[in-house]
């Protein structure tokens, strides 16, 4: 046999020493959670380490951590050839439920609007190709239902992804991109994805944390918050109560130098910054009784960032959502949909005046609420405040 590499290529794969414990366990009889626990392994990596590399010469599967590294140091060679290239079969199937045409129920085509492949993702509110557009992974799970005994008709959803995007892979056609459901042309890489939490938040402070009254909306004085955004990086926060679905709005006006030519890095132009924000928030927080300043619960955006000030000058405990998690703050998500009726999105929100927001404000307050068996939430709140007084 020839010789094989001890060095793992990186700590994602086994090494030659942690195969040579495997074998050794394993000869002595040791379950593969068990063996994962000794390596600090999951049992998924053993179980799937000894199902794929095991010495099959003898007519059983005995597992050699020499044959085992050979295996896998022969499986790992690249490059190798694209399934969806050489399998005809297989990449008319996968074009076929990923790019192909959408039929009325007798069977006919539906063409749907006519759209150009420009080489990049479709703009906002513009018409995009019409297609069956399964996912991948619809793509892949669906592969062994209709043939369940052709092993040859399988493939992952990544192999996929990657013949539409990894170029040299290109299996299939890159426009065929723009019938999945985000229609990307270019994949988003996955450290991006995983770094969108915020430096400023740490474990404690995360919603999981916050008391239990909150959650129940037993108690008022638990908020919500958020901030909706206009063109020229015009904003307006709002902050919500759960209890009584009590809204209060921030006036967040411009810098003076907003007008002015924009600076790299220069100082904020609008009053979306986090001390404008801090002390909108301050100033609306600080008017109210201190029974009704329990918890705000905010996305994780940068306008947060100094929370911890507002904290020391409010007393009123802050708490952040999971990245991309509105729904924990459902409440703030309802009113903002509400609030769009008077502030549209693409329209510059920072020329409405304090008062205007006001005006806004009491007008959603006044408004009977299903919820609150047709209660409006300024008669919950006030009725909340007489039995606390």
């Amino acid at each position: 046999m020839p010789s094989v590499s001890v060095v793992a290529p990186s700590a994602r794969y086994l090494c030659f020493a942690e195969r040579e414990e495997i074998a050794l366990l394993r000869a002595e009889g040791m379950g593969v959670r068990a063996i994962a626990t000794w390596l600090g392994r999951s049992p998924s990596t053993v179980s799937r380490e000894l199902r794929r590399n095991a010495a099959t010469r003898g007519g059983r599967l005995d597992y050699r951590a020499s044959v085992a590294q050979w295996h896998a140091e022969q499986r790992a060679k690249r490059p190798k050839p694209v399934k969806l290239a050489v399998n005809d079969r297989l990449r008319e199937y996968v074009q076929d439920r990923l790019a192909g045409e959408v039929q009325r129920p007798d069977g006919g085509a539906v063409g749907g609007p006519q759209v150009a492949w420009n080489g990049r993702r479709h703009g906002r509110r513009k018409d995009r190709r019409w297609a069956r557009a399964w996912s991948p992974e619809q793509i892949c799970g669906r592969l062994a239902l209709d043939f369940p005994d052709d092993p040859g008709m399988r493939i992952s959803h990544e192999a996929i992804y990657q013949s539409l995007y990894v170029q040299g892979r290109g299996a299939l056609r890159r426009e065929l991109s723009a019938c999945l459901r985000t229609g990307r042309a270019l994949r988003v890489p996955r450290a991006r994805t995983q770094g969108r939490g915020k430096g400023f938040v740490t474990d404690e402070i995360l919603v999981s944390q916050r008391p239990a009254e909150a959650a129940d909306r037993a108690v008022p004085g638990h908020w919500e918050g958020d901030l909706i955004l206009g063109i020229d990086r015009s904003a307006i926060g709002t902050l919500v109560e759960r209890t009584s679905r009590f809204t209060m709005l921030l006036h967040l006006p411009p810098a003076a130098e907003r007008g002015a030519p924009k600076i790299k890095n220069g100082p904020p132009v609008t009053g979306r910054n986090a001390k404008s924000v801090r002390d909108a928030i301050a100033a609306a927080i600080s008017e109210l009784p201190e029974q009704l300043r329990r918890s705000l619960t905010w996305d994780q955006g940068a306008e947060m960032a100094q929370h911890a000030q507002l904290r020391i000058d409010t007393g009123l405990e802050v708490y952040f959502c999971d990245p991309q998690s509105p729904w924990q703050r459902g409440t703030n998500e309802n009113t903002n949909g509400l609030l769009r009726q008077y502030f549209p999105r693409g329209t510059d929100l920072a020329r409405h005046s304090t008062e205007e927001l006001g005006a806004v404000a009491a007008a959603l307050n006044g408004r009977p609420r299903k919820t609150l068996d047709w209660r409006t939430p300024a008669e919950v709140l006030e009725q909340h405040l007489a039995e606390a007084s």
